[in-house]
């Protein structure tokens, strides 16, 4: 499973590092220490903390931009069927959902925690993994 540290879980939750910190600081998100003895968050534990801000709102006005369309953020859910599959991304206070294959699911090895990114072209989401 992949793990974030305090900086990308920011940028992911479209916060800054220090409220990042404060909230791992108060027990809002769990987070472990690596070898190295940085502060790593789970990436389940970020996409259910994500979901969460979203519904609750984080902390003040949170303002998040697209750039070109492009929304980094985190899987949330992925739902696959036979063929095709719904993939679910919180990017800031932005939850985006995706109908694409469920090939294109497993070849970019989309699953909850993992980071990705939403592209948005008039009424189609497109999926890149980071």
């Amino acid at each position: 499973m992949q793990s974030y540290t305090i900086g990308q879980a920011a940028r992911l939750l479209g916060v800054s590092p220090d409220t990042a910190r404060r909230w791992a600081d108060a027990g809002r998100v769990s987070t472990h220490r690596d070898a190295g003895g940085r502060r790593l968050i789970e990436g389940r534990d970020l996409a259910a903390f994500s979901v969460e801000i979203a519904k609750t709102g984080g902390e003040g006005d949170v303002s998040y931009t697209s750039v070109r369309n492009a929304f980094p953020g985190i899987v949330t859910a992925v739902k696959l069927g036979d063929v095709a599959a719904q993939v679910e991304i919180q990017a800031g206070p932005h939850r985006l959902v995706s109908l694409l294959t469920r090939e294109a699911v497993e070849e970019l090895g989309l699953e909850v925690g993992v980071e990705a990114t939403a592209r948005v072209k008039s009424t189609s989401v497109h999926i890149d993994r980071a």
